[in-house]
């Protein structure tokens, strides 16, 4: 446990799972919702471009000032909240030259958009102008404020979308990506190890009746395994995918019938080597049946080999699963690291340099392969001795 405890690996998957369990309580908003503008950059990144940001203004905070040094943002929206219209009562904009607008009385409903026609026509633009531009024509002080008598209650939220979102920035639907590449942790090694403790049950159960059997039951189950090796195994998932539907459960168990083949040889060697020692004669002569021997006794011995076995097993089943969702192939309903790639793809990332879109899901698939990796070299080292330069007897 203490070797354990000094594996890099460890520490990360702790990290992953607790970011899989929990960390979409991170973020204000679900994964799937839309939060800013399409392709926006993250906040770090291009300090020239506004961000996006909300503005609020009620009864008691009936005024705020914005200090703009940014161009003008790519849309602007306006909502009113109330339970009592108040038509006597506006919202007037105040440009840093003196120029005020009225934008709208504070009626019940009332839901403004940059790009509506009738909103450019109340600040004096043509049907093609850029209401954004109108509201922000230079760098400078700004003032949002509510004017006019009578009591009010409700709220006014203002909405300017730039450029720049988050963490890690939006995707082509306005997406955080920061919080789609933590929903995808959960998926990937939902599949990772699912897919894996099936394939390893399965490889286990039919190595052992291989292995201890022998004869025609051997034969049988070695001639599918040669069968399933020599099928190719991409197109066989793209099929199967397809036919059995999209689910994300039907993944998984598409991965494990195709995956157990490896773990199968492995266990029906080592119970080939055990099933003619002589305690094992010994518990036949005494009459133990088939399944008490396998049970409690040749399966104990195969189970440190197969906890290194399905460590290293699981990096295969997260490829693919990322490579079967970037085909397309995955429920579109389903937020993982290979649908990323697969939406990044097809809406032009590559073309649009929008590489944080690339990057996060890549990044994520490849450390978690990696950490699997090593916590299986460890495993395999715990249990063969001569991997990590000690004697064996």
């Amino acid at each position: 446990m203490k070797g354990l405890l000094k594996r890099w690996s460890f520490w990360c998957l702790l990290v992953l799972a607790a970011l899989a369990l929990f960390g979409t309580r991170l973020f204000d908003a679900l994964p799937e919702a839309e939060v800013a503008a399409p392709f926006s950059k993250p906040l770090w990144l291009d300090r020239s471009l506004p961000p996006t940001m909300d503005l609020e203004l009620s009864g008691g905070h009936s005024a705020a000032e914005l200090d703009w040094v940014f161009g003008a943002p790519s849309r602007f929206s306006l909502r009113v909240e109330t339970a009592l219209p108040a038509p006597s009562r506006f919202v007037e904009w105040t440009i840093p030259g003196g120029k005020t607008f009225r934008l709208t009385p504070l009626n019940r409903g009332v839901e403004l958009d940059g790009r509506d026609i009738a909103f450019k026509r109340s600040l004096g633009l043509p049907p093609f102008g850029d209401a954004s531009s109108a509201l922000f024509p230079e760098r400078g002080t700004y003032r949002i404020g509510l004017s006019g008598e009578g009591e009010w209650e409700g709220s006014v939220k203002i909405r300017l979308e730039g450029g720049r979102w988050g963490l890690l920035g939006t995707d082509q639907r306005g997406r955080d990506i920061a919080a789609l590449f933590v929903a995808g942790i959960r998926v990937s090694l939902l599949v990772g190890i699912f897919a894996t403790l099936l394939a390893t049950f399965l490889g286990t159960s039919l190595g052992l009746a291989a292995g201890y059997r022998g004869g025609w039951t051997d034969a049988v189950i070695m001639r599918a395994v040669d069968l399933l090796l020599s099928i190719p195994l991409l197109p066989i998932l793209m099929a199967l995918a397809a036919l059995w539907g999209k689910g994300l459960w039907q993944l998984i168990l598409i991965l494990s019938v195709f995956s157990w083949m490896g773990t199968a040889r492995t266990v029906r060697a080592l119970t080939l080597t055990l099933r003619d020692a002589q305690y094992i004669e010994d518990l036949r002569g005494l009459g133990a049946p088939a399944g008490y021997i396998l049970r409690r006794h040749l399966l104990p011995e195969t189970l440190p080999v197969l906890l290194a076995t399905m460590t290293l097993g699981v990096p295969g089943a997260i490829l693919s699963e990322a490579g079967l969702s970037f085909l397309g192939l995955s429920d579109p309903r389903v937020i993982s690291w290979g649908r990323m790639l697969h939406e990044a793809q097809s809406f032009g990332a590559f073309t649009a340099g929008a590489w944080w879109m690339l990057l996060p899901p890549g990044l994520g698939i490849t450390l978690l392969c990696l950490v699997f990796l090593d916590l299986g070299k460890y495993l395999e080292e715990r249990v063969d001795p001569r991997l990590r330069g000690g004697n064996v007897l």
